[in-house]
Parts: C-alpha cells; sequence; structure tokens
C-alpha cells in the first residue's frame, strides 16, 4: 500500500464506514489517498459523499466482476459489511460468501492488505447464526495469501447507533419495558474509537497476521444498558424481565413486522455469549487507544434528540431494510 493507491472501503455508507472515511480524510489530509465506497443506494451515502477524497460507486459488491474492477488499482481493503438479522442463507452470503469473493478479487488483481472487522464471541459453535458465520468468514480470510489484520468489536456506540437509541426509543413510546437477557453482558466501545483503530491497522504494518479485540472500558449487563438508555434519553421506564422462552416469542413476533426487525431469535442466541473482551488477545491500547467511557460520550447523544424525531428515523432505517 503506498499514499497513491486508493483504499476501497466496503460498508462504507454504514455506521461504522462513515466514522472510518471521516477519520481517514482527518489524519491523512489532502495528501492521503483517495476513498473509494461502493453502494447500491447512492442516496444512503449522502453523509460521505460530502467528504473530499471520497469516491462514491454504485456498485453491488456480491458481484464479482464489480468487486474486481473496485479493487483494481487499489492499495488496501477495509471490509465492514455484516448484518445482524437475516436466514442462514443471508448470514452466509454476508458473512461467509462476501469474504470468500473478495479472496478472489484481491488474488485477481494483487491486492493483498485487508483489514476485515469481525465481532467479539465469535466461534464456530457459537449458539447464534451471526455468531457462527462471522467465525466461518474470518477462517475463509486466514486461510488466504493475504496481508490481513482482525478487529472484534463489541457493540459498538455513538450518535447513530442501532442499540442505545432503539432502547431509548423503545422506552419512548412504551409505559414499561418488556426485556429479555437482560442478564446478558456487553463491553461497549465508541465507534470513533473502532474506526480509529482500523486506521491505524491500515497504517502500521506490524499489525498484520495480528486479532485485535475493540471494547471499552466498562462491563455491563444489558438491563444496565437499558436503563442508563432510558435515564440519559429522559424516558427511564420500569423494565419488565421476560422468561426465555417469552423473549423469543416476542423476537418471533417482531421477525414477521415489514422491514428490519428491532430483534430476532438470531439476536437472543448471540446474547448467550458475553460480549466482552477475553483478554488473550491484543486490545486498543496495544494501538495507543485509551478507549471512551460510555458515561462520557452517550448522555450527549441520547439527550439531544426528542423521542419523536428517534421514533420517527428507527422506523425510517427498518422501512429502508
Amino acid at each position: 500500500m503506498t499514499p497513491s493507491q486508493p483504499i476501497l472501503i466496503l460498508g462504507g455508507t454504514g455506521f461504522v464506514g462513515r466514522a472510518v472515511c471521516e477519520i481517514l480524510v482527518r489524519r491523512l489530509g489532502s495528501a492521503g489517498p483517495r476513498l473509494r465506497v461502493p453502494t447500491r443506494h447512492p442516496s444512503h451515502a449522502r453523509a460521505v459523499q460530502a467528504l473530499p477524497l471520497v469516491d462514491v460507486m454504485t456498485a453491488d459488491v456480491h458481484d464479482d466482476a464489480a468487486l474486481a474492477g473496485l479493487l483494481a488499482g487499489c492499495g488496501a481493503v477495509v471490509n465492514l459489511v455484516a448484518i445482524l438479522h437475516g436466514s442462514a442463507a443471508e448470514f452466509d452470503r454476508v458473512h461467509v460468501a462476501l469474504p470468500r469473493r473478495l479472496v478472489q478479487a484481491c488474488v485477481a488483481t494483487g491486492v493483498r492488505r485487508v483489514v476485515h472487522v469481525s465481532a467479539l464471541g465469535v466461534s464456530a459453535q457459537a449458539p447464534s447464526k451471526y455468531l457462527a458465520s462471522k467465525a466461518a468468514g474470518e477462517t475463509v480470510l486466514q486461510q488466504a495469501p493475504l496481508a490481513l489484520t482482525l478487529l472484534r468489536p463489541s457493540v459498538i456506540f455513538g450518535a447513530e447507533d442501532h442499540f442505545l437509541n432503539l432502547f431509548a426509543t423503545l422506552q419512548a413510546v412504551a409505559p414499561v419495558m418488556p426485556l429479555a437477557g437482560g442478564t446478558a453482558t456487553f463491553q461497549p466501545v465508541w465507534v470513533d474509537d473502532v474506526a480509529t483503530a482500523i486506521v491505524t491497522c491500515l497504517q502500521r504494518p506490524e499489525t498484520v497476521g495480528k486479532t485485535f479485540e475493540c471494547a471499552g472500558p466498562g462491563i455491563y449487563t444489558l438491563s444496565r444498558l437499558v436503563y442508563l438508555a432510558g435515564l440519559w434519553s429522559g424516558h427511564e421506564r420500569v423494565q419488565l424481565p421476560l422468561p426465555a422462552f417469552i423473549g423469543r416469542l416476542q423476537a418471533l413476533a417482531l421477525e414477521l413486522l415489514p422491514g428490519t426487525p428491532l430483534m430476532s431469535r438470531d439476536n437472543i442466541e448471540s446474547m448467550k455469549v458475553p460480549n466482552v473482551a477475553s483478554g488473550r488477545l491484543p486490545g486498543l491500547s496495544a494501538l495507543d487507544i485509551t478507549p471512551a467511557a460510555l458515561e462520557a460520550v452517550a448522555p450527549q447523544y441520547l439527550g439531544a434528540q426528542d423521542g419523536r424525531a428517534r421514533f420517527d428515523r428507527l422506523r425510517a432505517l427498518a422501512r429502508r431494510g
């Protein structure tokens, strides 16, 4: 990778991808490489399209010829493409088949440097399709002749997140908060810290061949995070703990609604695995990043938007899905 070679950002129009583009542009400045950001829906790319050095390209990354064309001449690629909900076939298409296509396109175009964002808790034996398919995608990339760095973040929070904002929204419109899996544990990490880790890995050749766990400084139960989301957004509600089988029925009902579901049965399965750093792999400190505390960031954006506006945005995102 040389300063003159473009960097391909797969998933660059998403929540984390936008932060990656912003930090790359800010850190590298006008002398930095151009960023190629593909999308099937140019209207979704407005936030990054306004950034200098960003070239938004209409393309389907699941098409082999299109992916090879996007990679041609690039010095590196960042893969952020992922889904949280879907069938086994959909998880395989995004988390396994796309990395396989990426390997083939990298070999064909001579691009070796890859930074891939996975997730904490991935394992072939994981109870959820999300975590198991993420593990399979890692294996595909690890077995290829690539200069690969893997990042495994916990749940990511930030102004545009679909996690704390979801629970703030639900508490704004409901008198009580039914909650399944309240004892599940998370180590939330700020989106800017994850994006900075990605950019740092691109800049440091010594990160090749390594896997980094991206987690914040605090560990919380889901129940605590829901409480904090309600408190900071001004809509704290009494929680109604749900037995596991009722939680699965609730998730099934949400899956049947149009658009992207707010919760799925596979999410419930994922929460059986602690979403916290193992401590056996290097973390953000190995990249000279001191992770921001949830309490230092989340109250600012959760308290800045009224419940109605947040609900309207959530509904628009569901329709888009």
